[in-house]
């Protein structure tokens, strides 16, 4: 029997009439209502004609995340009155409840995606609900742009509805809009909210900010606390919103003996436990939850929310291959969320765990996936859908071009795509797997090693990492799950069943599953990835089976075969993306000689990698795995200052055998001292004193005269020039020594400009040496920083001289010395000097050098460099 009066209490209803006219006139819309008013469970049901009397239709609810998906299904059929599997269904990975009269089936954005690839026109549904869109998952951003597609050029009476607990609608409107009529209306239901009061509960001392995926213990025991404080202070049952499992698991570790149930809500949890925090209780209880809780789901009960203001977002690293889910702080329209929990049933009280004056701080929304996500599986459904460069998707955002370009060389390496970027028959035999392209790719050609069974066994473990309890070794955690009865390896062994059979149906033309190790010729099915060729069965040489540890290095390396990494010393092993590694304390693996490395992250500031889950590799499985990154060639380096010349065989970064080159190329050679010198500089050639001094003096005319004069004041430049100069000395020069044979002043002397004649007044413009009044012949020095060059010669030598001598035009900086060569005055205007300066150094030094001329009158006096007594012979 309908449950008419829980129908009827749902706040949407209100909001039903407008929807459905935007529906009749522009075939999309976007339904913006508050958590707990209906727009899951109501609205799907009046579009389907099960309530209110309307035509019947097929409708289709896409949700962000599985146990959304169960709970909404479960609460449609229980107002229908039914049980799940009748009019009301719902598919998710692993597990379908769907029967002959379902007219609403529920489903995940990933299931709807998989749907659509294998069915364009959606045959046979009405309506697509788009539920939580504003939550930005890429999976939904593609389904929207995909259905878009599909109602512009297959189906435009196909209606569309993007459901957004939010007010953030306008983006969605313009993206919604098509088909001449503008932007798709916009639908608002109000909530029935009751007030909620906040309470910043902030740490007495300051905790370190989350990096990676670490959260400071001291938050943690924070968070548990406000927990308690807030049982003692309020009634009701407290949702406490926590990044992770692993700090559910903790926090549920520090809160002890409590007067009330502790559960938990996350994605790995067990059905059961699932459906009793779901659930009206009898007694008080503390959910602690992920972000599964802000508004996918209704908690009953709950009147208390304590948030720790912490996320997870994806990151990816995509020069090292690198990718993880990072610890964040929560953006303001993820407060307002998980607050407005506390307020669904009743007045509450928000407890949050950071100061007031911080959270005008926090980003205004989460950042979409898209923007910062690895586009692997992104961009090989967008080829698989005929668009490779995403460009004509109807997206919110579009994908950086960065990541899809790291992502394109993803899927060339598995063989999904070919070098244009258009989905091969292979690429479009793992896209049907529901997985990432890399473990997609581990399982085809795993299978063929080692069968489809223990390849998807393999593969299951990797795409949903195992807790941390079972350890960081990929073969032990395989064998802990096969074992376990815990809730992951309930999930394992489901996802597991779910690959096996995939990878064993056939493809749409009945052709049988594609051999790994077969080649492509008549182009048929494409062979396996790059590179990559099956050795044997995957049996060992007795007969039996494959051993774990080689079975998980296998697929571990095919799918992340640039982590495939050898040790470098104790505990030291260097991935072939180039990036070091280290395993945690006490692992099994810190003897191996080589890992395959499943789970990777790296922390910030941090050189290496840290190893979360890994499995023992030997040298052969991982040059067939990364046979793409196999090169044996001549390599010529300057390093550790001086020239490397060997042949190299590397995976990768990974060094694997090397021999001395007798005879290098001499291009190589010439292209590494180059190296050479721009990383040491032209110190490295042979500077004379005369050298350093045409340097000085080329470097004045360049600045002072500019024209063909060179610049030579900057070595990265000259060594650009090195063909105008350093010929043919360079090109003669084997290593670094022989580079210390050139002599730099005779190779400079090339850029001078002979041509237009300009070189044979070097000495005229910028003379080594200037002659002075005594008739000494006095060395100019160029390479003051100020840029004038400096002439130092002692006071006497200069009487009779009455104008500061000029270079080039320039005047010259005059270091007057005493007659033991100390500095005396420094001018740049020797008949200032003569008339002021020199009477205040005569006063001062004439009593110290009594033996040396000091007259009154400089003008008239002869220069000299002797003393008074050898003038007087």
């Amino acid at each position: 029997m309908i449950r008419t009066a829980a129908l009827d209490a749902l706040p949407v209803r209100e909001a039903v009439p407008a929807l459905l006219s935007a529906l009749d006139d522009h075939g999309t819309a976007v339904l913006c209502a508050p958590p707990g008013t209906g727009k899951t469970t109501l609205v799907p049901l009046v579009l389907a004609g099960l309530v209110g009397g309307g035509p019947r239709r097929r409708v289709v609810v896409a949700e962000p995340r599985r146990i959304a998906a169960r709970a909404a299904a479960r609460r449609m059929a229980w107002l229908l009155g039914e049980q799940v599997g009748g009019a009301v269904g719902f598919t998710v990975r692993g597990e379908r409840m769907v029967g002959p009269d379902t007219v609403v089936e529920v489903v995940t954005t990933g299931v709807l995606l998989q749907r659509l690839q294998r069915d364009q026109e959606l045959t046979g549904v009405d309506v697509v609900i788009l539920d939580e869109c504003h939550e930005r998952h890429l999976d939904a951003d593609t389904v929207a742009a995909f259905l878009l597609d599909v109602r512009e050029t297959l189906r435009p009476e196909l209606r569309l509805v993007a459901a957004s607990a939010t007010t953030d609608s306008a983006g969605w409107a313009r993206v919604l809009g098509q088909g001449g009529l503008g932007d798709a209306p916009v639908v608002e239901a109000a909530g029935v909210s009751y007030p909620v009061e906040t309470v910043w509960a902030p740490p007495a001392r300051p905790v370190r900010p989350p990096h990676g995926m670490r959260v400071d213990p001291a938050q943690l025991t924070h968070v548990a606390s406000v927990v308690r404080r807030a049982l003692a202070e309020r009634a009701g049952d407290v949702l406490c919103f926590l990044p992770g499992v692993g700090e559910i698991a903790r926090v549920a570790g520090q809160l002890g003996v409590v007067d009330a149930e502790v559960l938990q809500i996350h994605g790995r949890a067990p059905a059961a436990a699932q459906d009793a925090a779901l659930s009206v209780a009898d007694h008080r209880r503390v959910i602690l939850s992920t972000a599964v809780a802000e508004s996918s789901l209704t908690v009953p009960g709950v009147r208390v929310v304590v948030d720790s203001g912490l996320a997870r977002e994806p990151r990816v690293d995509h020069a090292r291959g690198l990718g993880a889910l990072a610890t964040v702080r929560a953006s303001r329209a993820a407060g307002r969320q998980r607050a407005g929990r506390a307020g669904r049933e009743a007045p509450g009280a928000v407890y949050r765990c950071w100061a007031e004056a911080e959270d005008g701080r926090l980003a205004a929304f989460p950042a979409p996936e898209i923007r910062i996500a690895d586009l692997a599986q992104f961009a090989l459904q967008a080829a698989c859908w005929g668009d490779p460069d995403a460009t004509g998707l109807a997206l919110l955002d579009p994908p950086p071009a960065g990541a899809m370009a790291a992502a394109r060389e993803v899927l060339v390496a598995v063989g999904a795509v070919d070098p244009a970027g258009g989905v091969t028959a292979r690429g479009r035999r793992m896209a049907r797997l529901g997985l990432h392209p890399r473990l997609a790719r581990a399982l085809l050609d795993g299978s063929a090693a080692l069968g489809a069974r223990r390849a998807a066994e393999v593969v299951a473990l990797i795409s949903e990492e195992p807790p941390r309890e079972y350890g960081d070794d990929l073969a032990g955690a395989w064998r802990r799950a096969r074992a376990g009865g815990d809730g992951y390896a309930a999930r394992w062994r489901t996802e597991a069943r779910r690959l096996e059979r995939a990878v064993a149906v056939r493809d749409p033309a009945g052709a049988p599953p594609p051999d790994p190790r077969a080649s492509n010729a008549g182009g048929a099915e494409e062979p396996a990835s790059p590179a990559f060729e099956a050795r044997g069965s995957g049996r060992s040489p007795g007969g039996g089976a494959a051993p774990d540890d080689g079975a998980a290095g296998l697929i571990a390396a095919l799918a992340f075969p640039e982590r495939v990494a050898k040790a470098k010393g104790e505990n030291a092993f260097l991935m072939a993306n180039g990036t070091a590694a280290e395993l945690g304390d006490g692992s099994r693996l810190r003897s191996a000689p080589w890992l395959a490395v499943a789970v990777a992250d790296r922390p910030p500031h941090s050189a290496s990698a840290r190893v979360r889950l890994a499995a023992v590799l030997d040298e052969d499985t991982a040059r067939a795995a990364a046979g793409h990154l196999l090169t044996d060639g001549e390599e010529v380096r300057w390093e550790d200052g001086d020239l490397v010349a060997r042949a190299a065989e590397r995976l990768g970064a990974i060094e694997l055998a090397v021999r001395p080159l007798r005879s290098p190329d001499p291009a190589l050679v010439r292209a590494a001292l180059l190296d050479g010198l721009r990383s040491e500089g032209l110190g490295l050639l042979r500077w004379s004193p005369d050298a350093v001094t045409l340097r000085s003096r080329l470097g004045f005319l360049h600045r002072t005269l500019g024209g063909a004069w060179p610049d030579v004041a900057d070595d990265r430049a000259l060594v650009e020039r090195a063909d105008e100069w350093l010929e043919p000395e360079l090109s003669r020069a084997r290593r670094r020594a022989d580079l210390g044979r050139i002599d730099a002043g005779q190779a400079l002397n090339r850029l001078l400009p002979w041509a237009t004649g300009e070189a044979g007044r070097l000495d005229e413009l910028a003379p080594e040496r200037l002659e002075v009044p005594s008739g000494s012949r006095i060395r100019l020095d160029y390479s003051a920083e100020h840029g004038r060059p400096v002439l130092a010669v002692k006071l006497q030598e200069l009487f009779g001289l009455a104008e500061t001598p000029r270079v080039a035009g320039v005047p010259v900086v005059v270091h007057l010395l005493s007659p033991a060569g100390r500095p005396a005055a420094v001018t740049s205007d020797l008949a200032s000097f003569w008339q002021g300066g020199y009477r205040a150094v005569r006063a001062e030094l004439r009593g110290r050098y009594p033996k040396h001329p000091w007259p009154e009158d400089p003008a008239t006096a002869e220069p000299t460099r002797h003393t008074n007594a050898r003038l007087r012979r």
